[in-house]
């Protein structure tokens, strides 16, 4: 009997992309009781577990078998609607056909890559950027520039430039730019209003769309920022969000608003890979929350973990250590000189803490070495007060 060669029947493509780091590299096994500085969860206290209990409850009572089919329940278009209305409050009005409900911010951004990239297209990213987004670009280009993210949010005049010189010399320009412009992750960052609308002038003038993920984009401890896609008169900008971040990452709730050719599209390769009884769970939940409190509430528990976690950084960590300071979001982004965070984490781990390695999150992973990502969303206080502590003392051995 002949051997199968299984790789045989896999397309170049999909074997170059099978060279790479496999999905979810950069998360380490962590040991039991571990404090979980990694992990960019919501507060389990904030998941609202026996509010989607009575949701589901209801939902079966009042609708019976109907939410189990494939059609799903009439709910579901309920949802689009809900989350229509949301956007439309922070300033994006869309048209119905101008949203696709999708499973999770990264099925939208990852049909949005298949059905705008090829291994020819170019895909600009910031850098830092989400690592599970740079997996899914790398599954369909290897052509990836990258653009610099400082305390302002990424860097659009070095974007400018480098758009300027690829033009010039007659190279590729990028089908999109992925951003994060709220809240990013991994850095916290925010990208100031004026840089917002320096992009929006360059996807015109460079004639290029924009990916815009705001998965954290209600999560101010201040004032929310207006999203990219409120300032979008072109519909150049493909607004991605999720309700992952302020529900429950679990029931895989997501969207891309955009312009309304593209929008057929997606959903032409989207097909039917809807969670019926998920988004119909959802919609019935939002019937009976009042979201604004629960964002109030989410928001205030947020900003004063973040405040303990800084304080034990100024506190703990050695002078030489540096961070942004967010205004929002789940993450503090820290630099440690001299230091290869991915080495070191095993270290941190004996101790019982766990963070993401900045490398991971780097197109050229060795640019990242000396930085790492910290959350302060899914532990509670004391955890994060006694993680940051042994880190601390880690560390200040190290730079001694």
């Amino acid at each position: 009997m002949v051997k199968m060669n299984v790789e045989s029947f896999f397309p170049e493509n999909i074997k170059t992309a099978l060279k790479k780091n496999p999905p979810g590299a950069w998360m380490a096994d962590l040991p039991a009781d571990c404090i979980r500085l990694s992990s960019g969860y919501p507060d389990p206290a904030l998941v609202p577990a026996e509010q989607i209990k009575a949701a589901s409850a209801t939902l079966i009572e009042e609708e019976h078998d109907l939410p189990l089919h494939y059609l799903g329940s009439p709910r579901m278009i309920k949802l689009k609607k809900q989350i229509q209305n949301r956007l439309v409050e922070r300033g994006i009005s869309i048209q119905e056909d101008e949203i696709l409900i999708t499973a999770g911010a990264c099925q939208a951004i990852d049909l949005i890559a298949r059905v705008l990239l090829d291994e020819r297209a170019v895909v600009a990213v910031e850098s830092p950027t989400y690592m599970e987004a740079l997996e899914i670009f790398q599954n369909y280009t290897d052509q990836i520039i990258t653009i610099p993210v400082d305390e302002l949010g990424m860097q659009t005049d070095v974007f400018a430039a480098v758009l300027e010189e690829r033009k010039r010399t007659g190279l590729t320009l990028p089908n999109f730019l992925y951003t994060i412009p709220t809240f990013q992750n991994p850095t916290g960052t925010t990208m100031s209003l004026e840089r917002r609308k320096h992009l929006l002038e360059l996807a015109s003038e460079f004639d290029f769309l924009i990916l815009e993920d705001d998965a954290y984009g209600e999560l101010a401890f201040n004032e929310n920022p207006p999203p990219l896609k409120a300032f979008d008169t072109e519909g150049r900008v493909f607004h991605v969000g999720s309700l992952s971040k302020v529900v429950a990452p679990g029931m895989r709730i997501g969207w891309i608003a955009g312009a309304r050719s593209f929008i057929t599209a997606f959903e032409w390769f989207k097909k039917d890979l809807d969670h019926p009884f998920a988004q119909a769970t959802m919609a019935a939940y939002l019937e009976n929350v009042n979201f604004e409190n629960r964002l109030n509430t989410l928001q205030a528990t947020y900003r004063i973990k973040c405040d303990i976690l800084l304080r034990s950084l100024e506190q703990y960590f050695p002078e030489q250590v540096t961070w942004y300071v967010p205004e929002g979001g789940y993450f503090v982004w820290v630099k440690i000189p001299g230091i290869d965070t991915s080495q070191l984490l095993e270290q941190a781990l004996a101790l019982g803490v766990s963070y993401v390695p900045g490398k991971f999150f780097f197109v050229k992973q060795q640019v990242g070495t000396e930085y790492l990502r910290l959350s302060f969303s899914y532990a509670d206080k004391e955890e994060i007060i006694k993680g940051i502590q042994k880190l601390g003392q880690l560390f200040s051995r190290l730079l001694k």
